[in-house]
């Protein structure tokens, strides 16, 4: 099943983004994890469309109601399924594209893929819309996590030509991430968020949209974590992360900057601190090894496309006339996803790393 993922810990998500709920599954959580339901409902806010102006108006309240695998505040053991009830859509907007496709978006592929029979309200199931569960898996998830040590924090990196400072790949504090992981316009450094706001109101007085880089750290990972070859770290991470929509490229550490360097450079020495514990000189590798955690930072950055709806008129082609043609897009849609894109990386990293975790544990076991 496309829609499902994860080895030990399996997330499946299900719905569209005009049917009548969207939602997921957690199969084989740890029982007896005590769930803060606030903190939830919190990292669901911070994704939520309809708050800010660099959101679609599209309003939902986003509020998961869990059905099963909980009960007295914690974690059952059995299935976890949670809900969300589409309460604000506008269906109509898109009659037009059943015959033709909006350039960037998923129609066509979708159409092809399933024969015609695909919702396409809104995307149907390829939608941005699909991304709320996933906050709410990582919400649970990375609570799991915390009590296991493990911190997660993701900011905006940069909106089109605006950039963040980066995070210090060697010193990440976990007050720092802690701090990005309740902020609903991450930074580092705060003073940028006014040069990004131009930057998406320039975008949304020309029709346009834009996009740009979420870059996430987590500390607390043991050593050792994950498998040489296919089932590396890189490995399960990326392909959680390819699941969202908007997400075009995922690189690690330096990424794609190694390839200016000499090894020299890029290699990561280690050293014995005074405690006794092995550290890290430099940590262009973003922490991992070989696939394998090396007890650094974990650090990466994920690129997120411009906005595909955007109201300019744009070539496409008539698949009932088979001819050439227009189309303008209608709708409500994002200028700039990249802000609510935030809470959506560190769930979905969030996911994988207890889906990491409980896998090692499984073999441990075994």
């Amino acid at each position: 099943m496309s829609s499902q993922i994860g080895q030990r810990v399996k997330l499946s998500v299900f719905g569209e983004s005009h049917g009548e709920m969207i939602g997921c599954t957690l199969q084989d959580l740890p029982a007896g994890e005590a769930i803060d339901l606030d903190a939830v409902a919190r990292q669901m806010a911070r994704r939520a469309p309809g708050k800010d102006p660099t959101a679609t108006p599209r309003r939902e309240s986003d509020l998961p109601r869990i059905v099963s695998g909980f009960y007295a505040g914690q974690t059952t053991g059995t299935p976890l399924t949670a809900v969300i009830v589409n309460e604000n859509t506008r269906s109509g907007d898109y009659a037009a594209q059943v015959a033709v496709p909006r350039p960037g978006h998923a129609d066509y592929t979708g159409m092809k893929r399933y024969g015609g029979a695909n919702d396409i309200r809104g995307g149907g199931h390829f939608s941005g819309r699909l991304t709320a569960p996933i906050v709410f898996a990582g919400a649970v998830c990375r609570q799991i996590l915390a009590r296991r040590g493990v911190t997660i924090g993701a900011h905006i990196l940069q909106i089109g030509q605006v950039c963040d400072e980066r995070f210090d790949a060697v010193n990440v504090s976990e007050e720092t991430l802690t701090r990005l992981s309740e902020a609903s316009f991450a930074l580092l450094d705060p003073t940028r968020e006014e040069a990004m706001r131009r930057e998406v109101e320039a975008a949304r007085q020309n029709a346009d949209s834009v996009g740009g880089i979420v870059e996430l750290a987590v500390t607390g990972l043991p050593a050792g974590l994950g498998s040489p070859m296919f089932d590396g770290v890189e490995n399960t991470l990326a392909a959680m992360l390819f699941g969202i929509p908007a997400v075009k490229g995922v690189e690690f550490g330096d990424g794609f900057a190694l390839a200016s360097m000499r090894g020299s450079a890029a290699n990561d020495s280690q050293q014995y601190a005074e405690d006794g514990s092995l550290t890290v000189l430099s940590n262009h590798n973003g922490g991992l090894l070989g696939g394998i955690t090396n007890g650094a930072p974990l650090i990466l950055r994920a690129v997120i496309k411009p906005t595909p709806s955007i109201a300019q008129v744009q070539a496409s082609v008539d698949l009932q006339e088979q001819k050439n043609t227009t189309t303008v897009i209608q709708g409500r849609h994002d200028p700039c996803i990249v802000p609510r894109a935030v809470p959506v990386i560190e769930a979905a990293a969030a996911v994988a790393l207890l889906d990491l975790l409980e896998s090692e544990a499984g073999h441990r076991d075994a």
